[in-house]
């Protein structure tokens, strides 16, 4: 069987330049072709790419820290219990398995029977 390979042009390997959006340029509008034009254009009026001041607000008030740290304290006692119930759940349901393990056998035995002294 003869492998087939396309066709292939010198007008599908065109490098095109990347050009990153900017609020000086919206998407819709076209740019002019010259990139001797665009390049100092671009220059002069694109921001910093890593500017996050407008995205800042002052604190008029400091930290709460009260307020946090009973936040970390409930998470961490919600975390605890969670934790506790599982690990409860795993053994009760490992007990359950280990009964009815031993009641398909056919074993009479089976049913924990817990003995208090009398005193």
């Amino acid at each position: 069987m003869k492998t087939q390979r396309p066709i292939v042009s010198d007008d599908e390997h065109v490098v095109l330049k990347f050009r990153p959006r900017t609020s000086a340029h919206p998407p819709g509008r076209r740019e002019e072709s010259d990139p001797s034009k665009t390049a100092s254009k671009t220059s002069k009026t694109a921001p910093a790419a890593n500017d996050l001041s407008r995205y800042e607000r002052p604190r008029d008030e400091g930290d709460d820290f009260r307020q946090r740290m009973l936040a970390n304290v409930a998470a961490l006692a919600f975390t605890v219990a969670l934790t506790a119930i599982g690990i409860w759940l795993a053994i009760s349901i490992a007990d359950l398995r280990k009964t009815q393990d031993c009641v398909l056998m056919g074993r009479r035995d089976c049913a924990r029977i817990s003995v208090t002294s009398p005193g």
